[in-house]
């Protein structure tokens, strides 16, 4: 299953238009960002755990992301409520769980084979920073090797430059709405734009708070192995 596998095109997904998809365990479900594979796949996506649904225990062989958007997400680790920020590296195993139930953005297989540390952030304790702009803050929330991760948080009604990612940008809202010249994203909507693309970004009265990732397309990553 391939799902906005071009990484040279923009991709868009707005959240009042996605569908959610079963999983092939009961409780938990999906909404599909991009996808290069089937189960085994370099993947990002929204996954939704009905309350008590689990995860068997399981090896990421190529890495691990989540942000958890809502609820409380759980393993063996402890219990990660909304905000909490995880990187599980490559090799890792756990066996995940929600006895509440909980919402998560899950990025899978795109990890360099070298980037191996665990990461677990309380992103509603990390400090801001101040921003390029006026009305923009920061929280750095991972890097390595050129892929850069963040929270960036935007005032109503603050612009940014006119600017290039040589690297690409993922985003996703988080609260508010993000705008650009192409178009608005609400809360929950997700965006890709290719490497060396340009965009103006901005927002309104809203404000916006949004997940990036700059720099991983094209970056080198693990990949599954092909049968």
């Amino acid at each position: 299953m391939n799902l906005n596998d071009d990484f040279s095109l923009r991709a868009t997904q707005l959240a009042d238009t996605a569908a959610w998809q079963p999983s092939p365990l009961p409780g938990v479900e999906r909404r599909l960002l991009d996808r290069v594979g089937d189960e085994v796949a370099r993947a990002t996506s929204v996954v939704r755990y009905a309350p008590g649904s689990r995860f068997d225990a399981h090896t990421h062989g190529g890495g691990e992301e989540i942000l958890v958007l809502e609820g409380v997400f759980s393993d063996e680790t402890g219990d990660h409520p909304a905000g909490t920020y995880l990187r599980n590296p490559p090799g890792s195993r756990h066996a995940p769980f929600s006895q509440a139930g909980c919402v998560l953005l899950v990025k899978l297989w795109q990890f360099a084979a070298d980037d191996l540390t665990p990461v677990r952030i309380d992103t509603r304790a990390e400090p801001w920073r101040q921003g390029l702009v006026p009305g923009l803050t920061v929280m750095p929330l991972h890097e390595h090797d050129g892929v850069s991760t963040a929270l960036v948080r935007w005032a109503p009604d603050t612009r940014f430059n006119p600017h290039r990612h040589p690297g690409g940008e993922e985003i996703f809202v988080l609260e508010g709405v993000f705008r650009d010249e192409h178009g608005s994203y609400p809360r929950h909507s997700w965006l890709r734009n290719p490497r060396w693309s340009q965009h103006t970004p901005f927002t309104g009265p809203e404000g916006a708070l949004i997940f990036v990732k700059v720099g991983h397309l094209g970056a080198s990553f693990m990949a599954p192995a092909v049968a």
